[in-house]
């Protein structure tokens, strides 16, 4: 079963209901539920979008969206060792996403799923958008 590292930007498409971006999301979490596909988030997607969500809502709301996706991903870890190779690592324009990218080499993840990929672009994983991994997941059927 494929793992894929889900990017906080995925993941709010999905919680904030992203008029856009809302229907791949939730079709992949769909798949998840489904035991189809194996996703993960890194511990630093549940802080960014705890944030975005409490704007959005409010705190204990936010909390409650949260408890329940939670059984939806496994969530990687920062450890010293994630947060030192991203720290080191200045090909990624944001440190978050070397934070995301470095929680996925070292929990091998097979694929990043992004909106952002040129965020992505020295990765040595295959980058993918939601709608990307959804099409070639239909094609190799």
């Amino acid at each position: 079963m494929k793992r894929l590292l889900i990017d906080t930007n995925i993941v709010i498409d999905l919680l904030a209901k992203r008029e856009a971006f809302y229907p791949e999301a939730a079709t992949l979490f769909s798949l998840a539920d489904n035991n189809k596909i194996s996703l993960a988030v890194s511990s630093l997607t549940f802080a960014n979008t705890n944030y975005i969500l409490s704007k959005l809502t409010s705190k204990k709301e936010a909390r409650i969206i949260l408890r329940k996706f939670k059984v939806l991903v496994d969530t990687l870890s920062l450890d010293d060792k994630t947060t030192e190779l991203a720290l080191a690592d200045e090909r990624f324009p944001y440190f978050e996403d070397g934070l995301q990218y470095y929680s996925a080499i070292e929990n091998q993840i097979d694929i990043i799923i992004t909106r952002n990929k040129k965020d992505f672009k020295n990765s040595k994983l295959p980058v993918m958008t939601a709608k990307e991994y959804l099409a070639q997941r239909k094609s190799s059927r």
